[in-house]
């Protein structure tokens, strides 16, 4: 029993030490921290402050309340300070005194700086949701500019370049078609392989080689239709063989199996071309003495040779062809008579027109004369394209067209992104 009263003595003896002990420490902290705040040494007397506080559970004296007060005002730690006047209040015994107006004053004070910053901040937060409202409403904007431009965007493979009629072949997954500078598909890609574009046409083949389908389109009238089948030209033809370009006075002329004759076809009228009256050409063959002999059945003799006559490919130039051989084998030119042996010159010529044909020798094409003769390549009478689309590739691989600060296709046209911004704001 004596033991256990020892022991509760001595545990009360040391806590009253160390608080005593305590109190004493945060007293030094206390003093220090006045005279660096007497001396303007705000942080010092802060670190001072702070110091002290580890040594004090409660404040329990106006003096240190009214201290740590004036430390964060200095500070400009408004909150910090009122949390310290409104423990100066509860402590401070005299009302009455000059320190406790002063004090009050200060409080008035504090009380008005934190009303401003909380007006301020107020207004910064106001600030952060009008401005978060208008990313948000950018983002949804942007979302549907991207959407409607996703929607004006072609995918193809490649656009070729738009004619004078503002027209353009495209080709998209391997098939050729006809668009609009304004990206309005005229004619699906979806059936021809390859085309040829020339002096105001397109042709458009199902196969690159021995088609059996063309679709002509005419520029300047932005139409287009099928050719007649082969068959219809010769009931043998199963295919249009070589085609050669179109040319500006609408002839077209393609080399149809089986058959002693190239096709002639006007694109513009929508008929075969035929000599009007081949018994009276080859009479005035004959009498010119570009042919020896010509015969019923539309044969001529030129240098101890028969040939079957080809027709007329315009210029007086004329494809012959061998007995039993639908492969043409030269070709007469009436000019002066000369023959254009296949095998060692051209293996097919286009129709005449504006002083020169299209000759075609292996995998190259050139322009000969009436005799044939190599002249320079006419000037391609699509023209030139005078419009203000654009065709702009993107890096997704589409295509877009621009028309001035307008992305357009067909009827519909959207702003570039920054125009269109400006204008929902």
């Amino acid at each position: 029993m004596k033991n256990l009263l020892f022991v509760l003595i001595c545990l009360v003896a040391f806590t009253t030490i160390s608080g005593q002990s305590k109190k004493d420490i945060a007293n030094v902290y206390i003093k220090r921290s006045e005279e660096s705040l007497g001396n303007l040494e705000i942080e010092e007397s802060l670190d001072h402050f702070n110091k002290a506080m580890k040594y004090i559970d409660t404040i329990t004296s106006h003096r240190v309340a009214r201290l740590g007060t004036y430390i964060h005002f200095e500070l400009d730690r408004f909150k910090e300070a009122q949390v310290y006047a409104k423990q100066y209040f509860l402590l401070a015994k005299n009302k009455k005194s000059e320190e406790y107006q002063d004090f009050l004053e200060l409080f008035v004070n504090i009380n008005e700086e934190i009303e401003t910053l909380e007006q301020k901040e107020k207004q910064l937060a106001l600030a952060r949701l009008q401005k978060e409202k208008e990313l948000r409403k950018i983002d949804s904007l942007k979302t549907v500019w991207r959407n409607k431009s996703e929607a004006l965007s072609l995918k193809l493979d490649s656009i070729y370049t738009f004619n004078k009629d503002n027209l353009a072949l495209f080709e998209a997954k391997g098939f050729f078609g006809v668009m609009s500078d304004r990206g309005e598909i005229l004619v699906k890609a979806d059936t021809y392989q390859d085309a040829l574009h020339f002096d105001g046409f397109f042709i458009l083949k199902n196969t690159k080689e021995a088609p059996t389908k063309i679709f002509a389109y005419i520029n300047s009238s932005h139409s287009g239709y099928m050719l007649p089948s082969p068959s219809e030209f010769n009931a043998l033809s199963t295919h249009y063989g070589k085609v050669m370009l179109p040319r500006g006075n609408g002839r077209l002329v393609t080399y149809p199996n089986n058959s002693y004759k190239p096709m002639v076809y006007d694109l513009n009228a929508r008929k075969f071309v035929k000599v009007a009256n081949e018994e009276e050409l080859l009479k005035d063959l004959k009498r010119n003495d570009v042919i020896d002999k010509s015969n019923k059945d539309g044969e001529v003799k030129i240098a101890k040779e028969w040939y079957r006559f080809g027709g007329h490919l315009g210029g007086g130039i004329h494809p012959l062809y061998l007995p039993n051989q639908y492969k043409v084998n030269s070709f007469l030119c009436s000019i002066d008579g000369s023959v254009l042996n296949a095998n060692s010159t051209y293996q097919n010529i286009g129709f005449f027109y504006n002083n020169k044909s299209q000759a075609v020798k292996g995998n190259k094409t050139i322009w000969i004369n009436q005799n044939g003769t190599k002249v320079t390549a006419p000037k391609d009478e699509s023209g030139k394209y005078t419009g203000n689309s654009k065709v702009v590739k993107l890096e997704n691989g589409k295509y877009q067209i621009m028309q001035g600060q307008f992305i357009v296709l067909g009827g519909e046209k959207l702003e570039k992104q920054v125009d269109f911004l400006r204008s929902h704001k």
